[in-house]
C-alpha cells in the first residue's frame, strides 16, 4: 500500500494548487526546491541564476497546475523537467543560440540588455506573486495573459469595475514596487 502514496499526494497538490491554495504551493516548494535549485545551478552553473529558475518554476507551476499530467510521471519528474528545459533555454539564449528553435536573438540586443531584461522579468515576477491574491489573479490574466479586463471579469465572477480597479491596483504597486527597488 506504500506504493500508491506518493501518485495520490501528486494529485491532492494539483487539486490543492488548481484552487488556488498558497500552502500546496509552500508545501511542493519545501518538497522540491532543493532539487530545482540545485539542478539549475548545474547546468547554469550560477547560483543567483539558479534562484532565479527556481522563482520561476514554482511560479510556473502555481499559474499551470493543470499541465501536470499523473499518467506522464510524478510530480517530481514534471518539475524537474520544467526547471532543466528552463535552465537550458537560458543557457542558450546567453550563449547567443536559439533557446527554443525559433530564431536567435535580435543582433541589436546585446548580452548586456538580455541580462537586464532577465533580471527585470525576474523582479516582476517575484514582486506580483507577493501581491495580495485577487490583485496578483487579475494581473496575471490582465497584464501577462493578454485579457482584457471585462474578460478577466468574467473568468474570475467578478463585476468589470472590480476586475479594472484590481488591474490598475496591481500595475500601480508594481510600478511603485519597481521604482523602489531601482532606486537601492
Amino acid at each position: 500500500m506504500a506504493a500508491p502514496a506518493p501518485i495520490r499526494w501528486d494529485q491532492q497538490i494539483q487539486q490543492r494548487l488548481a484552487r488556488g491554495e498558497e500552502a500546496a504551493l509552500g508545501e511542493l516548494y519545501d518538497q522540491f526546491s532543493p532539487m530545482v535549485h540545485g539542478l539549475a545551478n548545474r547546468v547554469l552553473d550560477s547560483q543567483s541564476a539558479a534562484e532565479q529558475i527556481t522563482r520561476e518554476v514554482f511560479g510556473h507551476v502555481w499559474e499551470h497546475p493543470g499541465e501536470f499530467d499523473p499518467a506522464q510521471g510524478s510530480m517530481r519528474s514534471w518539475i524537474s523537467t520544467l526547471t532543466h528545459r528552463r535552465a537550458v533555454e537560458r543557457l542558450r539564449r546567453a550563449s547567443g543560440l536559439p533557446a527554443d528553435g525559433a530564431g536567435a536573438p535580435p543582433e541589436s540586443a546585446g548580452l548586456e540588455e538580455e541580462v537586464l531584461a532577465a533580471a527585470t522579468a525576474a523582479r516582476v515576477q517575484y514582486i506580483v506573486t507577493s501581491l495580495p491574491h485577487a490583485l496578483r489573479e487579475t494581473l496575471t490574466l490582465t497584464y501577462f495573459r493578454g485579457r482584457t479586463y471585462q474578460q478577466a471579469a468574467r473568468e474570475l465572477g467578478i463585476p468589470e469595475a472590480t476586475a479594472k480597479h484590481r488591474m490598475r491596483l496591481g500595475l500601480q504597486l508594481l510600478a511603485t514596487a519597481l521604482a523602489t527597488e531601482e532606486h537601492r
